[in-house]
């Protein structure tokens, strides 16, 4: 296939009737292409992952306050892969094919119906893997069906259309519906629960390869826009980050339900406001798009390891679910450990930011260490703290302070250090 020819696919692709969304070919678009941004489709997309997210952390939230660690935190780790993978398949096939007629959007209607069956699965699985007998996937995984008929549709649909990558788009659709129909025995083999997390471990490692497979084929790679991909991951850290702000919701209605507005309420409002508003500030500091658009070989690090950042944002609304329990006094946990299931997600966030931040760069700059020491001091200050006799609001203060220290230091000095990185790397 000629070069000319891939670049008139691309402004096909790219010059499409403004007004109607009759079926048109779905080509590769143009990952150079100006102003690309998130599309109002994708936008309505990203709010089925609102209750996905939801869900988890609820039942995360239970099986913590009653002490139950182990369900819990399986449970959730199971449950986020399950949500950022399936957003991850619709993602970055739309980035590189969204051609935005009628076609696409059904199929992803279709998606959008799967992911909301896959959170009405998660009660169900969490229950199971608390039980210890079985894992009760079937729900999670009809839910993944449902997105999978859409979405091996559309890679078909882009084999038939973009002939310069037929052999990428077969080799998609190919290994999405093998893996699929390995979850879909895991479900009628029915095994104890050893042997199925064995045969899951397994297949979440061939969802993962399976991607990188099929992007380094013979067929090249898909045409994913660079700055439309950090857009697109950026978009879903702030609607995880909506997950934080619940938590604190849930946790100062306990505290008003137990004090009425007390100090101790305003301290749980203010620390749970700013812990979520350091986290966004943290995040947002790191030039993924920039550097992407020039390496894109580093794009599968750089998402792949993205699945922490959303364990640990996820995970720190879970916790303030965990210390509404606990100031309501029906948890079965003491506030120490409350106060650990928000500050440990909370490292996991910073020791996942400055290692995809080093790799993404493929630089390290020492002053980071001393950044990333300073927020871990903070954490282990509010532990402390709650464990000498202080309130949750008085830890969760202190735990907001973390990420602030990382917003202070990048203000005043670390966007010299990044502008310095960046030429290096970029060579501008």
């Amino acid at each position: 296939m000629s070069e000319q020819h891939t670049q008139d696919g691309h402004a096909a692709a790219s010059a499409r009737p403004p007004l109607d969304h009759r079926l048109r070919r779905m080509v590769g678009r143009d990952p150079d292409e100006p102003h690309r941004a998130s599309t109002p489709l994708e936008l309505l997309f990203d709010l089925t992952f609102v209750v996905a997210f939801s869900q988890a952390g609820a039942q995360t939230a239970h099986l913590l306050e009653l002490g139950h660690w182990g369900p819990a935190i399986g449970g959730f780790l199971f449950a986020v892969f399950a949500i950022w993978w399936a957003w991850i398949n619709y993602s970055w096939l739309a980035s590189a094919y969204d051609n935005d007629d009628i076609f696409f959007r059904v199929a992803t209607m279709v998606e959008m119906l799967g992911v909301l069956v896959l959170a009405l699965g998660l009660p169900a699985l969490f229950h199971s893997l608390d039980e210890g007998e079985h894992v009760d996937n079937g729900v999670v995984v009809a839910g993944y069906v449902v997105m999978r008929v859409a979405t091996i549709a559309l890679w078909l649909r882009a084999a038939k259309h973009d002939t310069a990558r037929r052999r990428t788009a077969l080799a998609y659709a190919g290994m999405v519906s093998v893996i699929q129909l390995g979850w879909i025995v895991l479900i009628f083999v029915n095994l104890p629960l050893a042997p199925t997390l064995a045969f899951t471990s397994l297949l979440i490692i061939a969802e993962l390869v399976g991607p990188y497979v099929a992007e380094h084929g013979r067929g090249g790679g898909t045409p994913w826009h660079a700055h439309h991909i950090a857009e697109r991951y950026g978009l879903l850290v702030i609607i995880t980050l909506g997950e934080i702000i619940l938590g604190t919701i849930l946790a100062i209605s306990a505290v008003i339900d137990e004090q009425g507005w007390s100090p101790e309420a305003i301290a749980v409002a203010f620390g749970g406001t700013a812990l979520a508003f350091g986290l966004w500030w943290v995040y947002f500091t790191m030039p993924s798009g920039k550097v992407l658009a020039r390496f894109r070989e580093r794009g599968f690090t750089w998402g792949y390891l993205h699945y922490f950042i959303f364990v640990a944002l996820a995970g720190t609304g879970a916790g303030l679910h965990v210390a509404a329990f606990e100031i309501e006094g029906v948890a079965h946990i003491g506030l120490v450990q409350a106060i650990l299931t928000v500050v440990v997600p909370v490292g996991l966030f910073m020791v996942a930011l400055f290692t995809i931040y080093s790799l993404l760069l493929k630089q390290f700059d020492p002053f980071h260490v001393w950044l990333f020491v300073g927020s871990i001091v903070m954490l282990v200050l509010a532990v402390v703290a709650v464990a000498a006799g202080a309130t949750f609001g008085v830890g969760i203060l202190i735990t907001a302070v973390a990420p602030f220290v990382v917003v202070v230091g990048f203000e005043t000095v670390g966007h010299r250090h990044q502008a310095a990185a960046l030429q290096r790397a970029l060579g501008d």
